[in-house]
């Protein structure tokens, strides 16, 4: 049995929307064998999947074809996880470090960013007890 592979990965969960899972096949981010597929490939049990979910690529083995989505509780008969575990160090370093998205320097400032700007731009008053006179 094949599915078309937009359908395989909308059924399987991997994306919310057929349409999310076909963007992801026209804009290269799922691969088979090294190759970027269309949309429209069909897929057969056994066959490697590749999806780049930056920052991480998973990587499913199909263990049955379907083309209708099924509940979460299936999905281990559905697909293996067949990730390697270097690409989840990466996620979570990615959850470490904090910002993924946001580059530093664009957009509007953290409430952080805000509080460091007004200690630096605020006036520093001193006493006339703190000089001494000699």
């Amino acid at each position: 049995m094949e599915a078309r592979i937009d359908k395989w990965l909308w059924a399987a969960r991997i994306f919310k929307t057929r349409s999310i899972a076909a963007d992801a096949c026209k804009n290269g981010r799922v691969t088979m064998n090294g190759v970027c597929v269309k949309p429209s490939r069909s897929v057969k049990v056994g066959e490697i999947v590749h999806v780049k979910k930056p920052p991480v690529t998973y990587s499913f083995k199909i263990l049955k074809c379907i083309e209708q989505r099924v509940g979460a509780k299936l999905l281990p008969e559905i697909y293996e996880n067949v990730t390697d575990p270097k690409q989840y160090e990466l996620l979570e370093m990615s959850r470490i470090s904090g910002f993924v998205d946001r580059a530093r320097g664009t957009g509007r400032p953290t409430k952080k960013d805000r509080r460091a700007m007004e200690a630096f731009t605020a006036p520093i008053f001193f006493d006339d007890d703190d000089w001494d006179e000699e």
